[in-house]
């Protein structure tokens, strides 16, 4: 098992591509805590993977909220008995439209998901990670940040910060042993799509997006939770700083 004695944080783990990510490393032998707003998913989830013969709980989780965020180290410790990797998977989208019809609202709503999540979890994080002397970071961005669409551009811009954000963690975090890669998706399967596409979500509009992709499909839960164990493996000790395209071509 690839995350035998491993504890994992995954963050918006109730459904989509958190909850393939939650799945699978269970699977690879980590105990996993998920983390949502949505308690009644969040907590189906978790019963799911314990049905499975794994280990997993779930904790209630608004990743924009700082206080929220360093409760989850508290859960870590205190029911699965550490923590080695955390995975900022929490995401959310403004509706595909012209960017001047984005209010205020919705922009402060995507930062505070998509980027602070991120400064909170390093912010209550890091220390542990320090004096443990080791740990890992997967940060779920997207193909939108390296190569946007129009109609999303808010949404863009945040992932991009993502990106960023996770080269220049990694430049500062590597001397302390504390490895931060990220994940790009493609378009996937997923309760959002709709808002990405701006468009009701039918056969013919997905092959407007489908067109862009070169092996022609959505991305799945699967393909996003293969290239997030990988980077939490021990396999990938030596990688850092980096975004992995999980996007069938469509950055190519």
């Amino acid at each position: 098992m690839r995350l035998k004695d491993k504890v994992a944080i995954v963050t918006g783990g109730a459904s989509g591509f958190g909850l393939g990510i939650a799945q699978r490393f269970s699977k690879e032998g980590a105990r996993v805590l998920i983390a949502d707003v949505d308690d009644e998913r969040g907590q189906a989830a978790a019963q799911q993977i314990q049905n499975q013969g794994g280990v997993a709980i779930f904790a209630h989780c608004d990743v924009s909220r700082g206080d929220d965020v360093a409760g989850l180290l508290d859960v870590a410790l205190r029911e699965c008995g550490g923590l080695h990797i955390v995975v900022n998977n929490a995401g959310t989208t403004h509706r595909n439209r012209p960017l001047l019809e984005v209010s205020e609202m919705e922009f402060d709503r995507v930062y505070a998901v998509n980027v602070k999540s991120i400064y909170w979890t390093a912010k209550h994080f890091v220390p542990y990670f320090r004096a443990q002397g080791s740990g890992c970071f997967v940060n779920i961005a997207s193909t939108a940040a390296i190569r946007p669409r129009p109609g999303l551009t808010w949404y863009n811009g945040s992932k991009g910060a993502v990106v960023t954000l996770s080269k220049s963690m990694a430049a500062e975090l590597g001397p302390d042993q504390i490895r931060v890669n990220c994940v790009n998706p493609v378009i996937g399967d997923t309760a959002l799509v709709e808002e990405f596409m701006g468009v009701p979500d039918t056969p013919e509009n997905r092959k407007k997006f489908l067109a862009g992709i070169p092996l022609g499909r959505f991305s799945t839960p699967a393909d996003i939770a293969s290239a997030a164990l990988y980077l939490a493996s021990d396999e990938a000790g030596f990688i850092t700083g980096t975004c992995l395209e999980v996007d069938g071509g469509r950055c190519v």
